[in-house]
């Protein structure tokens, strides 16, 4: 890439990496949100689900939105509302203004990324493509894993503040990088500027209500019938949504993008894979506090080994999609993702030590690293100039639905372990985790197998889930590059 595509893809990775962290920070700050608002646990738990439920409801807007008004004015604008909500969120006075000013922030937050690559995608050309996503793939992968450590480490030294307050001066001094060196477009023709509210509320609201519904699940370890009545209107909606965006000529999400094969083969095995790393990614730090009894702080170093596998792995393999073929690299990074989710599964289940558990998680990382963005580029990059902004947002949708069913689904499954294996804690009525927190070191002693074979069976999940990626990756990428063979044919001369 020349510089200035490098810089622009510098620029939009930063705004990635402040959202990507957003999503987990507040996972270690609970207590400490807790004890400082005089609030409840049900309640701040909201401060995260809340952040998570503004990022799903605006990313059906970016497509619409970038092509209306130009990217860089919306990824701007969105910037903008990131950082001072982030502001207000530190300035909270309790735990209903913070969950408020965190949905305005997911708001905020969900544009910047599906924005943020179509901006990149249409700054390169087709072979620089994968180059350009591996910049920016970096902070979407690693922001999971390096944000809770961070966390943390925040609230020991100062105050849970200081994780919404820190984004402040990164956005301050952002948002007029942003608008200075980023490319400039034209706002897109009067006829793009017709909204359709109809589709906007069935997808939005059929979106928010699944991940309300996965939430419910996850935190009950049952569908109850509040979580059931959420999930099932949530599919409804989406189902209504499908229906009408076949049908009408400028639909809100444009699904027959799906007919190009490789968005469709991406838009699948990143539902797959992505659902078991995000679910696996919420398994280790119950592992370490609740089975082990160790600090948090000692999950954070765990995870350290994991995230420097997927950084360097990442730079690598998004970059090698620009010379061999993407099926190639998908399929070893989907294999290598398997064989380190059923080596955490052995490692957690057996009782190892931690480098061990570590080196199973480094794997996994590899993995991802090789499938997550090489898939993501391989989807994206050969879509049409003006095609780009909706892909991203079909794409960024399906991405947040598939990591709040993963995490949902790893959550619900090891209540129900706990449940079953470790019966005296299940009468707590929160199915044990909770329980598992507060035991003593004796009491954590003498339940220590059952536990760990409990919570360590969460990645029993993960690995079916990657198995399915694995599949779809071998049979869709297969025929993808089939067609893509015919096609270039078809346009060579004779």
């Amino acid at each position: 890439m020349d510089p200035r595509a490098r810089l622009i893809g510098l620029l939009l990775a930063l705004g990635g990496l402040m959202v990507t962290v957003d999503t987990t920070v507040t996972l270690v700050a609970v207590p400490a949100i807790i004890a400082d608002l005089d609030s409840t646990l049900p309640a701040v738990q909201w401060v995260t689900s809340g952040y998570l439920l503004g990022v799903v409801a605006v990313i059906p807007l970016a497509g619409w939105a970038a092509n209306r008004y130009g990217a860089r004015r919306v990824y701007v604008t969105a910037l903008a509302v990131f950082t001072l909500s982030s502001a207000l969120a530190g300035l909270a006075w309790d735990a209903g203004s913070l969950i408020a000013f965190r949905v305005l922030q997911g708001l905020g937050g969900g544009l910047l990324t599906p924005v943020g690559q179509a901006i990149g995608l249409r700054a390169v050309s087709r072979e620089s493509r994968g180059r350009l996503m591996s910049l920016l793939g970096l902070p979407l992968v690693i922001g999971p894993v390096l944000g809770p450590p961070l966390a943390g480490w925040l609230v020991d030294a100062s105050s849970w503040r200081w994780i919404f307050l820190l984004n402040v001066p990164i956005g301050v001094a952002a948002v007029p990088l942003c608008a200075r060196l980023l490319p400039r477009e034209p706002a897109g023709p009067a006829s793009a500027s017709r909204m359709d509210w109809t589709a906007l509320a069935q997808v939005s609201g059929g979106a928010v209500l699944l991940v309300l519904g996965c939430t419910l699940v996850g935190e009950s370890g049952a569908v109850t019938a509040e979580a059931g009545v959420t999930l099932g209107a949530g599919l409804l909606l989406l189902a209504a949504f499908v229906v009408r965006a076949l049908r009408v000529d400028a639909p809100l999400v444009d699904l027959r993008l799906l007919r190009h094969r490789p968005l469709a083969v991406g838009l699948t095995v990143l539902a797959c894979f992505g659902a078991a790393y995000f679910g696996a990614m919420s398994i280790l730090p119950i592992y370490v506090q609740a089975v082990r009894g160790d600090p948090a702080a000692l999950a954070g170093t765990v995870t350290v080994p994991m995230a420097l596998a997927v950084g360097g792995t990442l730079q690598v393999a998004t970059r090698l999609v620009d010379r061999l073929p993407p099926r190639r690299i998908v399929l070893t990074g989907v294999t290598v993702g398997l064989l380190g989710t059923v080596a955490l599964l052995i490692t957690t289940t057996s009782g190892a030590p931690y480098p061990l558990i570590a080196v199973a998680a480094a794997v996994l990382g590899v993995g991802s690293g090789a499938t997550l963005m090489p898939t993501m580029t391989v989807a994206l990059r050969d879509l049409e100039h003006g095609d780009t902004p909706r892909g991203t947002a079909l794409l960024a949708l399906v991405q947040q639905l598939a990591g709040a069913v993963g995490v949902a689904l790893v959550a619900t499954v090891l209540t129900v372990l706990v449940s079953a294996r470790v019966p005296e804690l299940a009468a707590t009525g929160d199915g044990g985790l909770a329980a598992m927190l507060a035991l003593d070191p004796a009491a954590r002693a003498a339940l220590g197998t059952r536990l760990a074979g409990a919570v360590g069976a969460g990645y029993a999940v993960a690995a079916v889930l990657v198995a399915l990626g694995a599949v779809a990756a071998a049979v869709g990428l297969r025929h993808a590059a089939r067609a893509g063979d015919r096609a270039d044919a078809s346009r060579s001369p004779a």
